[in-house]
This record gives C-alpha cells, structure tokens and sequence, in this order.
C-alpha cells in the first residue's frame, strides 16, 4: 500500500506540475488538491491516524488543501482566504513538531534561516505589502510570523528532514510572496508548487518516521 500511495503521489505532483508549467487550469484544477489527498493517504499508510503528532499532520495537510483551491483564483479575496488556511496550516505544523520534542541547538538553526530571510526577501515582500494596502501587509506581516515559528520548531526537532522540509516550503513561500507583491518573475509558479510539494512531504515523512 505504502509503495503504490507513494508512486501515485509522485505521479500526481508531476502532472500538476506540468499543467502548470504549461498552464492548463484544468488539469492542475485536479490534479493539485488531489496532491494533498494522496499525500494525507500516505500520511495515514504510514500510521499518522495512530498518534497525536500523526493527527496533527493530518489537520496540517487537510488546510494546505483548502488553501490549494482557494488559490486557484487569482482574486484578492481567494489569495485572502489562501492565507489564512496555510496560516492556520503552518500553526497546526508547529504543533506536530513541539510534540516531537524541541532542541535548542537545532532551533537556532532554523532561527536564522528565518533572519536571512526576513532581511533579504521578507523585508522587500512585507514593505511592497503594505504600501499596496496595510489590511493586506498586516495579513502578510502576521503570516510572516507564524511561518518563522513553524520553521524554528521544524529545526527543533533535531529531525533533518523535517528541518530541511521547512526550508523547502519557505522557499515556496517566498518565491510566491515575491511574484505577487514585488515582481512576477517567469517560471516561478513552477518553482512555487515544486518546493512546496516537496517540502510538504519531506516535513510529513520526517515526523512520521
């Protein structure tokens, strides 16, 4: 069963990502929310149904997904509503990984990924946001803050995938702030669902092991 999950899992990024490498909607209107599915299929294969942190990850994966449709839409309310679900989506990931215990020495690994990245990209996204509008720009400075603290309790786990898993999903996150507020860079939707599928999964895999 784990096999099978995992290689429909990896066909199935695939496929989104080549819809949207070559932006057919229709087929990464499928094929992206099932991404999440399969993922949680696994999740739950592989015993997250059977303890806490497991269930964690499963509400975590469960919001990525609303998030995944509600961004479908390229409006602001839909992009609002995107959000707001991976907000409560990297909150519920902070839980999963505090009950994995927290090492401080690793932590502080993950507390300056979050430095670098507040000081380079995290400060044009936060400044770009607000002069847009400072409704938005408090949304973004909030979502700022609780994916910092999902990345240092990730490297708080002393788990290297999982930490590596954070750093992944950061990029993503990024890569996405900067093509929405800053400037639309070409490919980069690619790049977003790539190091966002493949964080996702390295952070599921490495708590689950």
């Amino acid at each position: 069963m784990v096999p099978a999950l995992a290689v429909a899992l990896a066909a199935t990024a695939l496929l989104d990502w080549h819809a949207v490498c070559r932006d057919h909607r229709r087929v990464e209107a499928v094929a992206k929310p099932l991404v999440m599915v399969l993922l949680a299929a696994l999740a739950l294969a592989l015993g997250a149904g059977a303890t806490g942190t497991g269930r964690w990850l499963l509400a975590a994966i469960a919001l990525g997904g609303v998030g995944d449709v509600a961004l479908l839409g390229d409006s602001e309310p839909r992009f609002l509503g995107g959000l707001g679900a991976f907000l409560l989506g990297h909150l519920v990931y902070v839980a999963a990984f505090v009950s994995l215990g927290f090492h401080g020495g690793w932590a502080l690994g993950g507390l300056a990924v979050v430095i670098l990245n507040l000081a380079t990209a995290g400060r044009r996204i936060l400044v770009s946001a607000m002069r847009q509008d400072r409704t938005l720009g408090g949304a973004v400075a909030a979502y700022m803050l609780v994916i910092a603290a999902m990345t240092v309790t990730a490297w708080g786990t002393g788990r290297p995938m999982v930490a590596l898993g954070a750093v992944v999903f950061v990029v993503s996150d990024t890569v996405l702030a900067l093509d929405r507020f800053v400037r639309p860079r070409p490919g980069s939707r690619v790049l977003v669902m790539v190091t966002y599928h493949v964080g996702q999964v390295l952070m599921v895999l490495g708590a689950l092991r």
